[in-house]
């Protein structure tokens, strides 16, 4: 015990305790449930990058430290893929810096470009590291919130969560420093559109802010949605932090290696709160994600095409079991609105569900500020076996009564 009355967590952290995925998946533990709830996928990822990193091992690379901005190969493959996908040209040696994946890229990036009181936009609902690591850098979180929206084309049986530009521009103070973007959007699955990322780059080029941008689900859009890079808009590439991640892409998030590209100047900023915290990580795995980054097209297309078929399984079973679904453009998450069932408080609903059928989900008003507008809505994961899915479907259509 100490000798004050003194609260031992720091005031910034006071309102991060267990994280809702903590609970859940206890829950699903302790019910023995399908976990919907937490996104990470149930299959290893493809073989031969995971002997690549066995080779790796074998062959004594990254068995010690690495270098701080990563291992040259994982560097070029990161700069060939930007290239190649985008046609964004970075210097694997300047313009780089490999992490323990994307959470500390936003974590660094956050402590690293925010001074003690600067203003971060942040899309509502967002991912809760967010929240957090603005805490910790001492900025101040102002959230933009996405609402609910008829889906672009008209097209009356599907909605979408939209941003809404104008309460964007409007969020914008003289205190504003930085714009913290997702897209694809976790947990929304909204994919922003050309013409609302261009009103985006106009925004922050007028206003003279940078942007943070988590770019993990770039390889995961459905329905001829297009991934389009924030940095590849006129005046941004100076001014946007990408980040981007192998554990999406290639289902090996224990891996923990992601990544950041930006200018010169914006990478020696997050490389010195980055050499502080993890310092380096993930060593033999560096290597073996260099390869997955240069496998062929096919496996994007199949890896996107699994993906999709995934999503209708499940977005057709929680519609036949009484959910509104917001059948999403990319990520491998579902919101669905609980309110057609005759009920409204998220939290309780995931509470009492594995109870109710053996099924997970998370409560969407932990990623708000606003908890009462999320509190309606529910996510669930399809990044799991059709096998599982389809076993989830079959239990939660005892809701349907």
């Amino acid at each position: 015990m100490t000798s004050s009355a003194r609260p031992l967590l720091n005031r910034r952290l006071a309102d991060f305790g267990t994280t809702i995925f903590a609970e859940m998946s206890a829950l699903a533990q302790r019910t023995g449930s399908i976990n919907l709830g937490q996104g990470f996928p149930d299959t290893d990822g493809p073989e031969a990058v995971r002997e690549a990193a066995v080779r790796a091992l074998r062959e004594g690379h990254g068995n010690q430290y690495p270098p701080g901005p990563g291992v040259p190969e994982l560097r070029t493959a990161i700069a060939e893929h930007q290239q190649r996908r985008y046609g964004l040209a970075y210097d694997p040696d300047r313009e780089v810096l490999v992490t323990a994946g994307a959470t500390e890229a936003i974590a660094a990036s956050l402590l690293a470009l925010l001074e003690p009181g600067d203003e971060v936009i942040a899309l509502e609902p967002y991912y809760d590291s967010y929240a957090a690591c603005i805490a910790m850098a001492g900025g101040t979180r102002v959230p933009v919130t996405l609402r609910p929206a008829a889906a672009p084309g008209g097209d009356a049986g599907q909605r979408h969560f939209a941003l809404d530009l104008d309460e964007l521009r409007a969020a914008v103070t003289p205190r504003t420093r930085l714009i913290l973007l997702n897209t694809p959007h976790n947990p929304t699955g909204t994919v922003l559109t050309r013409a609302e990322l261009a009103a985006v780059a106009e925004l922050a080029c007028e206003r003279d802010l940078l942007v943070v941008t988590d770019e993990v689900y770039e390889h995961l859009v459905f329905d001829g949605a297009e991934h389009i890079p924030l940095a590849s808009f006129p005046g941004m590439r100076e001014r946007t932090v990408t980040i981007g991640s192998a554990g999406k892409t290639f289902s090996f998030t224990g891996w923990k290696v992601g990544w950041i590209t930006a200018s010169p100047e914006l990478v020696a900023a997050v490389r010195s709160a980055k050499q502080f915290l993890t310092y380096v990580a993930s060593g033999p795995f560096q290597y073996a994600v260099a390869e997955a980054l240069r496998l062929p097209d096919s496996y994007f297309d199949g890896f996107r095409a699994d993906h999709r078929a995934k999503r209708d399984l499940l977005s057709a079973g929680l519609a036949a079991a009484g959910f509104g679904v917001f059948r999403p453009a990319g990520t491998y998450f579902v919101t669905t609105d609980i309110r057609p069932l005759g009920v409204s408080d998220g939290f309780a609903f995931c509470r009492a569900l594995p109870e109710r059928c053996g099924v997970v989900a998370i409560p969407n008003a932990v990623f708000y500020d606003h908890r009462d507008q999320g509190a309606p809505f529910v996510r669930f994961a399809f990044c799991k076996r059709t096998a599982v899915l389809e076993e989830a479907v079959t239990r939660l259509k005892s809701l349907a009564g």
